[in-house]
């Protein structure tokens, strides 16, 4: 069976590894650069209060129940002057505001590891800060941390083939995060971080030329790609706390 034991610090993509990271009692950090990690962050760091929630379950419905405004997609959102799933529309406006955010992958992959050990949102903006933070709970708790890469989704896919679509900006992102993790690092983690690395001196070109980055641009949402791609820029660590999150105060959910 594929494993990444005995090593404290592993990688691994998409629902099925959240699910299984989340199984075993791991601590998990959820990355999703373009753009639910970076926009889960962006919020946090002007203190609004983000819940979670997986697509193809009706999200509205349950804004209503938690008191939230529901986040309608980029497009219907930015003519309404609401906050999206674009981190760079999260501003000092939202601080303590409550929203309820979807999408295929991050929201989705949350969901489904939100019964691990703890769970962390990273992207390139905290990615220090948020290692920091599983680095002083894996010494209190002695779990492993699993680093998800959430990936895209295949639009079109015939009915054999995975939807899953391998993401080269989360790849980076991660491996960043890796980067400052303390601890034995599986041989997958090990590459991974090679890979932020070699791309470091040049993270912003590389993302902003990527498959996902160039999709964003033709769509008119160059200033996420740009945003997505700055290192180190926030100290909020977003952790899951029953069913949001919330900075990180040293405590497991």
């Amino acid at each position: 069976m594929f494993s990444q034991s005995p090593y404290a610090c592993r990688m691994e993509w998409g629902r099925r590894g959240a699910r299984e990271a989340a199984e075993r009692g791991d601590i998990i950090i959820i990355v999703d650069i373009l753009s639910f990690s970076s926009t889960v962050v962006s919020a946090l760091h002007f203190n609004a209060v983000i819940y979670p929630y997986p697509p193809y379950v009706d999200g509205k419905e349950y804004a209503k129940k938690v008191n939230a405004e529901y986040i309608l997609g980029r497009a219907e959102a930015a003519k309404a002057g609401n906050p999206t799933l674009s981190p760079v529309t999260f501003t000092e406006e939202h601080s303590n505001k409550k929203y309820v955010l979807s999408s295929l992958n991050g929201a989705f992959c949350t969901w489904i590891g939100s019964k691990a050990k703890a769970l962390f949102v990273g992207s390139l903006l905290n990615a220090a800060a948020v290692a920091s933070a599983a680095n002083r709970l894996r010494l209190k708790t002695k779990a492993n941390i699993t680093v998800i890469l959430c990936g895209e989704q295949w639009s079109g896919g015939r009915e054999e083939e995975d939807t899953l679509r391998p993401a080269m900006e989360d790849y980076i992102g991660a491996g960043a995060i890796l980067s400052y993790l303390e601890g034995e690092k599986s041989p997958e983690a090990e590459v991974c971080m090679g890979a932020f690395l070699q791309a470091k001196p040049k993270l912003d070109a590389l993302i902003w030329d990527s498959g996902s980055g160039r999709e964003l641009r033709e769509r008119g949402f160059a200033a996420d790609v740009e945003h997505c791609s700055r290192l180190n820029v926030y100290q909020s660590v977003p952790i899951l706390k029953e069913d949001h999150f919330v900075s990180y105060n040293g405590e497991c959910s």
